[in-house]
């Protein structure tokens, strides 16, 4: 113990007579002597700092776990830093930390507009909008209009969901004092619930993660069983095989290993987005124009609402997109035009999908080949949809385990990894558990249109529509032109009635599905 006061107080000392000889260098550089040298040496004092306190801080989160009970906790600061040794600095250093970057000239290499506009495009282009089609089917022109109206609102969605990351500073700058989407919520949350609002960010979050898990285990199942007919293997039996390969991501340790899936993915849905096009022209001349509506299903609308909402779900990671790009002020225009595309390809896309087939059209577009094509494209489809389940799936055990096992004192279970930053024997159950619990859920609920209805309806509003406006009223209110509250108070109103209406109206078609006991 004595030890450990005089470290301390001899690393205070050492602090103190480094800041005061910053202080004595900013005071002769004021004074004109050496200027561009003195900020310099402050702010390399300031890093010099933040080491110390870094390396004091896991010294201490060593040596506090050995006292006895009763003994002082330790700092706010000293608890969070990460099993690899790399987690955030103390809320008093957050600021100076921008000094070091800058001085040292190191850091996360950032990414370009284009870039960040193919991340965009990949999140909103991606399988689910094979189910567009049927949203036309329901909703006719409407559903058309849908497609473009949600594409507007969620890019506007998520340009004020950054500007909530930034405020003005004394000198009228404009900075930013917010990383993420739970910071936001925290933000409007605070000072009464300071963690509430994080907390719900964390649950819808995790909600959706796991559903797109559960949907690509449906719609692996589904292709399979539509494209082998003849094979005596059910739906229920396919998703048992896919979820058999989908095991080992139980054993992911990073994003590494994901993101080389990635280029996978993106040439899989090319494939197939060219052969069912392709096929949908070769029969242009049969097309039923006579069988778009202008009017819609109104039981069964609101659920293709949901389908055409969680298509364009992207909000949740704009945060750390926008703050990884090399301009960031390129954002809004990045936005523009990744939206612009995804709905005039989506818009053709399910439209002429849905002329082609008409009122046949199935809930899996690609159901609706012929035998042929279908067995070649539905393999490309399962290929993708097989890549694409680590990514959310890594994504949900992240939060997961930093939400309930990693949030240091304040953890509701002990932490499932081991001082040599292994996974402990029950973690790596925990998330075998998880592969298997999507599995059941795809076993038990194998409606694919109805189940990403539910979860565009349900988490999607939210994230999307929302949450962004409410937080963007709360944070920003005295700054906002009256349109802009008006677009906000419009976005929330109309967001809660179509999740509202579409969670209600996906309950009642899974009701009914299980009443007539009929599978996808």
């Amino acid at each position: 113990m004595a030890t450990l006061i005089r470290s301390k107080l001899s690393n205070v000392a050492t602090s103190v007579s480094n800041k005061s000889q910053a202080k004595v260098s900013g005071m002769f550089a004021r004074m004109g002597f050496q200027a561009a040298t003195d900020e310099e040496a402050v702010g390399f004092v300031h890093c010099d700092d933040l080491d110390m306190e870094h390396r004091q801080g896991l010294q201490m989160d060593i040596k506090v776990g050995r006292q006895e009970e009763g003994a002082e906790p330790p700092l706010e600061g000293d608890i969070h830093y990460q099993r690899d040794g790399t987690g955030p600095l103390p809320p008093s250093a957050s600021k100076d930390e921008g000094v070091c970057s800058e001085l040292s000239g190191q850091g996360k290499p950032k990414i370009t507009a284009w870039e960040a506009g193919w991340n965009v495009t990949n999140a909103i282009q991606g399988m689910f909008v094979l189910g567009l089609p049927y949203a036309i089917l329901h909703g006719g022109y409407l559903g058309l209009f849908l497609i473009i109206f949600a594409a507007v609102v969620c890019c506007y969605t998520g340009k004020i969901l950054i500007a909530c990351l930034y405020e003005e500073n004394e000198d009228g700058e404009i900075v930013r004092v917010r990383d993420s989407y739970v910071d936001i919520a925290n933000a409007c949350c605070a000072p009464r619930f300071p963690k509430l609002g994080g907390r719900i960010v964390n649950v819808a979050q995790i909600i959706e993660l796991v559903m797109t898990c559960i949907l690509y285990v449906v719609v692996s199942g589904n292709l399979m069983y539509n494209s082998f007919p003849n094979l005596p293997v059910s739906q229920k039996s396919w998703s048992i095989i896919a979820t058999a390969v989908l095991l080992p991501c139980a054993f992911l340790k990073n994003l590494k290993a994901v993101s080389k899936f990635s280029l996978l993915c993106t040439l899989a849905h090319f494939v197939i987005n060219i052969l069912v096009i392709a096929y949908c022209l070769s029969r242009a001349r049969d097309w039923a124009w006579d069988k778009v509506k202008f009017y819609i299903d109104v039981k069964k609308f609101p659920i293709s609402i949901g389908i055409i909402v969680f298509s364009y779900t992207s909000q949740i990671f704009l945060p750390s997109l926008e703050g990884n790009m090399q301009h960031p002020k390129e954002f809004h225009c990045m936005m523009n035009w990744t939206h612009i595309a995804a709905c005039i390809l989506k818009g053709l896309f399910a439209l002429v999908a849905y002329l082609t087939w008409a009122d046949e059209t199935k809930e899996v577009i690609t159901d609706n080949l012929p035998s042929t094509i279908r067995a070649v494209v539905n393999l490309f489809l399962v290929s993708k949809a097989l890549l694409s389940y680590p990514l959310p799936f890594f994504a949900a055990v992240e939060v997961l385990e930093k939400s309930l096992f990693q949030d240091g004192n304040r953890a509701f279970f002990p932490n499932c990894y081991g001082g040599d930053g292994r996974l402990k024997a029950w973690g790596l159950t925990l998330r075998c558990a998880l592969v298997v619990f999507t599995l059941l859920m795809a076993i038990y609920v194998p409606h694919f249109a109805l189940l990403m209805g539910l979860t565009g309806s349900l988490t999607g509003a939210g994230l999307c529509f929302l949450l962004p406006s409410l937080f963007h009223l709360k944070l920003l209110w005295r700054k906002l032109m009256w349109h802009h509250v008006f677009f906000d108070v419009a976005i929330f109103v109309i967001g809660g009635i179509c999740s509202v209406s579409g969670f209600i109206h996906s309950l009642e078609g899974l009701v009914e599905a299980y009443s007539s006991n009929v599978e996808d």
